[in-house]
């Protein structure tokens, strides 16, 4: 095959020469966050950064967990220190931790709890279509676990018109949900007094490159464009971007501009208004997601699926929501990176299974149909399978995928 400049740049502003990782496999096609507020279907993605070795930098960032060059007693101490100065706080709660009752929401929330002390609310964004394992994980969450906890729902005539226009605009449905479960948490601080929030893994452990992993507000214009303290300053709240298309034009079909208001950011000025602080629990405690899974089914009676979640090889995360396997899978469409593939390359970092293994599972899963949910997403979207096919080849980019015999394969698999 013709080898290409590297500096090119493809769909998405991807690069054109396909590569893996030599450590966990991931592909260098694989995107970091952006600015979802100016993500248009011409939005160039920012792909995850590889050495000159072809080593990735979600690698490089988590071998730090493992080979000494952080100090965890003194990370938990410096945790220690930070409860210590929200302890007396007056209001109910002095601590906010957003999920919906699955391995990570339940371990973080529990040891701040039961080991650190603090009095957390639990503030949960609806899933889009609940499935019955995580509403059973969000009940047990609350009543084995022990918390107190705010379920908000979000209008679900707009959410379900957001999630089809984020569908059929950027192929990503579950942006809604993404940006809700982020930015509705800071608002119910502002609310309610609470004036520490706790987020999970640093966005370093999966590839991200961030100024300060310990903090997640940004107030330096040049930090990785989606971890901006205020992503729509100086933007016309008209001109903010859901679903695809700039909100102006979701008011000419009807929709009133306080409707997506619970999508946007909290004010900054608002956040120096009530002190809140925002932090990474994985900063300071080493944060592997299977410890967590058996973390959570100790403590808050968590129970992974009965059958493993297509795409993929594993039963226990992101299984409460039916719209992931589809968020997983479009994903797999527009990067060559699908489920098994996020899945395998985090244990690899782990060491819980080893590059060859990791080759496998991808070989054996990455980029299944999600059968399971197919009628409840499809006719959420208002779309049959025919034409949510066609869309998908639409944003197929044409150097990760070819056609033959009437079927799609990847140019250059990592198997390969």
């Amino acid at each position: 095959m013709k080898k290409n400049n590297n500096k090119e740049r493809g769909m998405f502003g991807l690069p054109l020469q396909v590569k893996y990782c030599k450590k966990c496999n991931i592909t260098n096609q694989k995107p970091t966050s952006i600015n979802e507020y100016k993500h248009d279907k011409d939005t160039h993605q920012i792909p995850i950064e590889f050495d000159k070795n072809n080593v990735c930098f979600a690698c490089k960032s988590n071998e730090k967990k493992w080979d000494g060059q952080i100090n965890w007693k003194e990370r938990e101490k410096e945790l220690i220190e930070l409860c210590s100065k929200y302890k007396n706080h007056k209001a109910q709660y002095n601590c906010l931790v957003g999920g919906s009752g699955g391995k990570d929401s339940a371990f973080q929330s529990h040891i701040l709890k039961y080991k650190y002390g603090m009095r957390p609310l639990t503030v949960t964004w609806s899933p889009t279509i609940y499935t019955d394992i995580g509403w059973k994980n969000f009940q047990s969450w609350i009543n084995t676990g022990g918390f107190d906890n705010y379920l908000f729902t979000p209008n679900g005539k707009v959410h379900r018109y957001l999630t089809r226009q984020s569908t059929l605009n950027i192929l990503h449905p579950f942006q809604p949900f993404i940006l809700g479960q982020k930015n509705f948490i800071p608002q119910i601080a502002y609310l309610m007094d609470i004036p520490l929030i706790f987020y999970g893994e640093t966005p370093t452990d999966y590839g991200t490159k961030v100024g300060d992993e310990k903090l997640f507000e940004k107030t330096n214009k040049n930090s990785h464009p989606g971890y901006l303290q205020d992503p729509i300053a100086s933007m016309k709240i008209e001109d903010v971007k859901l679903g695809g298309k700039p909100i102006s034009s979701h008011l000419e079909q009807g929709f009133n501009v306080n409707d997506f208001k619970c999508y946007l950011p909290l004010e900054p000025t608002k956040m120096e208004e009530k002190k809140i602080k925002t932090y990474y629990l994985g900063y300071y405690l080493k944060w592997v997601p299977q410890e967590n899974f058996y973390y959570a089914v100790e403590n808050t009676g968590f129970e992974a699926n009965t059958q493993r979640s297509e795409g993929t090889y594993q039963k226990y995360a992101s299984i409460d929501d039916k719209v992931d396997s589809f968020f997983f899978y479009t994903a797999y469409i527009k990067f060559g990176c699908g489920r098994a593939m996020s899945d395998s390359s985090m244990e690899v970092r782990n060491g819980h299974i080893t590059k060859e293994e990791g080759l496998g599972l991808i070989k054996q899963f990455d980029g299944e149909f999600p059968k399971k949910y197919e009628k409840d997403f499809l006719d959420y979207i208002s779309m049959n399978r025919e034409e949510f096919d066609k869309l998908c080849d639409k944003f197929r980019p044409n150097h990760i995928w070819e056609k033959k015999s009437n079927r799609w394969e990847l140019i250059n698999p990592p198997w390969e």
